[in-house]
């Protein structure tokens, strides 16, 4: 092997990871952020589903804590990326009383993404018809990676009818 051979080998390789390493990244993060995206939508199907079956409400909130005893965050606690809790709301209080069944809990986000409701929306309650009560017509709940790049952001749009729906920057220049 000749020392030019080596230098060419060691310029294809550097080509390759120049062109592969953003790649790379833009996959991963996008991902991560499609992951985080549907865990939430994925526990808010389930909520409207249980409130259908059952006939009782459910709540999906912020949570205050995601370990037991379980809590909602309260009003104007919008940053979903501290994780919510699911849970039956027996009383229709958006806040988990004595009565009420935790069903589900998702942790909080570890990696510095940021996941925020427009409208200061701090729980999505579920009533019997799945209809869907948070305090305003249309919820707009917005992801955010934590570079702030507003190619990875995704938003998820839920109506009172209790319909979700998802999009990322890059299909609906609407999403922040």
């Amino acid at each position: 092997m000749t020392l030019f051979e080596l230098l060419v080998v060691m310029m294809i390789v550097a080509i390759l990871a120049a062109i592969g390493i953003p790649t790379y990244r833009y996959i991963t993060t996008s991902s991560r952020l499609s992951g985080e995206m549907n865990a939430l939508l994925g526990d808010l199907q389930y909520a409207r589903s249980e409130a259908v079956r059952e006939g009782e409400p459910v709540t999906v909130c912020v949570a205050g804590s995601t370990t037991s005893p379980y809590s909602c965050a309260g009003t104007g606690a919008t940053s979903w990326q501290d994780g919510w809790v699911v849970f039956s709301d027996l009383s229709d209080n958006q806040t988990i009383g004595g009565t009420d069944a935790v069903l589900r809990v998702q942790p909080a986000f570890t990696d510095g993404d940021v996941f925020k409701s427009n409208q200061d929306v701090s729980s999505i309650t579920f009533n019997r018809e799945g209809f869907a009560y948070t305090g305003v017509s249309k919820v707009t709940l917005t992801l955010t990676d934590s570079s702030g790049n507003v190619d990875y952001t995704r938003c998820m749009y839920i109506t009172e009818s209790g319909m979700m729906t998802t999009t990322s920057h890059s299909m609906n220049a609407s999403c922040p």
